[in-house]
């Protein structure tokens, strides 16, 4: 089998790392979770399945974009052990990564999960859940059916899915919020920030694992994905909805397997980088509960940004295209170092991560060379990998702790 590390993989990767086989054949019984036997899904809503269960409070809010799409969002307001003299709880936004839902932050026992641990420490935490994922497929006037439901990038997620959060947590709680993104979460968060649309409203922005610059991502099957043109040729066939469990494109992604000699069962490893800290119970909740579809655009999207080198909008395949789009031949940039350099911000990165690589993510910060040099935290954790952001089961102690504090101190 292929090693853990040895490609250059585009955002694609987490197609894979989703993907990792077939959910039905997860390994075995999940062990008991502090006392409490979690649902093996969260069909029934993720407050009911992960929240409930451990004797939080939770609450399912539906909030309508601009261009119409019915996002479900999660609210756990206070810690388990509520002290009632506590007011005013600064709002935490949590936003996950592409082909994943809010549930991925929820699959170790409470004490371990970062949403649970940032409500005990007193933030009022909110879950995004981004379009086409199984709680927001819904739209005022378009079926998931129709293709007109996946015409779209993660330049409508800049546009659209972050700014209706925003404006539903700050209009509920009137404050301003701190931002955590993981992976694709992170890239929606630089690329908004950067056109300070939503930085009136933002407290500051902790980053895991942050994605922006895909240059140097390390994984054979990747790269193959990305330089074969997968998802361009998916939908020249038409297939809009990118679902990596089934149909087309999961035949294509076992193809891609087959091709790179690479054993697809052992994917979560082959395209994260071999994840220190996760155990066997974590694994099989995350393989019953994900991948979460995208939309074949997004997929082009992110493969162009590998190919391309550059972090800009989607690029409609010629200048004349482009030029009815955006007044240009190319597709506008996003320019990270726009951020205002006020804003305080946290990153936390891992030496063994195959998607954010080291250099990848050296050049990123690099961006922010005339950042307020007071106002950016870099954590490098060296044994940790994708993953293991957001199941380690040393997490809380390695990562969240750490993050909980830099958000303390920008109150």
């Amino acid at each position: 089998m292929a090693s853990s590390c040895t490609i250059n993989l585009p955002l694609w990767a987490l197609i894979f790392f989703a993907l990792s086989l077939n959910p039905i054949e997860a390994r075995g019984p999940v062990g008991r979770l502090n006392g409490k036997s979690p649902q093996w899904t969260a069909a029934g809503g993720i407050c009911a399945s992960s929240v409930h269960i451990y004797g939080y409070k939770c609450e399912e809010h539906d909030v309508v974009t601009k261009d119409g799409y019915i996002l479900n969002m999660q609210r756990i307001p206070e810690g388990r052990a509520n002290t009632s003299g506590v007011s005013k709880r600064q709002p935490v936004l949590i936003q996950h990564g592409i082909l994943v839902d809010g549930m991925s932050w929820l699959l170790n026992p409470a004490d371990q999960n970062l949403p649970l641990i940032l409500a005990d420490q007193g933030f009022d935490v909110w879950m995004g859940n981004t379009r086409g994922t199984r709680f927001s497929r819904r739209h005022k006037s378009l079926s998931p059916n129709q293709r007109a439901f996946w015409d779209w990038t993660w330049d409508e997620l800049v546009s659209y899915d972050l700014p209706a959060m925003f404006d539903h947590i700050h209009g509920l709680t009137g404050q301003k919020m701190h931002y955590l993104g993981h992976s694709m979460g992170t890239l929606i968060g630089f690329a908004s920030f950067s056109e300070k649309g939503l930085v009136d409203k933002l407290r500051s922005a902790a980053m895991l694992s942050p994605v922006a610059y895909l240059s140097h991502m390390t994984t054979v099957i990747g790269d193959i994905a990305a330089r074969s043109f997968l998802a361009e040729a998916t939908a020249i066939i038409g297939v809009a909805e990118f679902n990596p469990k089934s149909g087309l494109v999961g035949t294509f992604i076992k193809a891609i397997c087959l091709k790179a000699g690479i054993d697809c069962y052992d994917l979560l490893s082959v395209i994260t980088g071999k994840n220190c800290c996760l155990n066997a119970s974590t694994i099989d909740l995350f393989l019953a509960n994900e991948p979460q579809s995208t939309s074949t655009k997004n997929m082009i999207h992110l493969s162009q940004t590998v190919r391309d080198k550059v972090l800009r909008k989607y690029n409609y395949g010629s200048g004349k295209s482009n030029m009815k789009h955006y007044g240009q031949a190319l597709p506008p940039a996003y320019n990270i170092s726009a951020i205002p350099h006020d804003l305080p911000l946290f990153f936390s990165y891992g030496g063994l991560d195959c998607l954010a690589d080291v250099t990848d993510v050296k050049y990123l910060i690099d961006q922010f060379k005339f950042h307020d040099t007071d106002k950016i935290t870099v954590q490098f954790v060296k044994e940790y990998a994708h993953a293991d952001f957001i199941m380690g089961v040393n997490a809380k102690d390695v990562v969240y702790n750490q993050v909980a504090t830099f958000f303390k101190r920008q109150s």
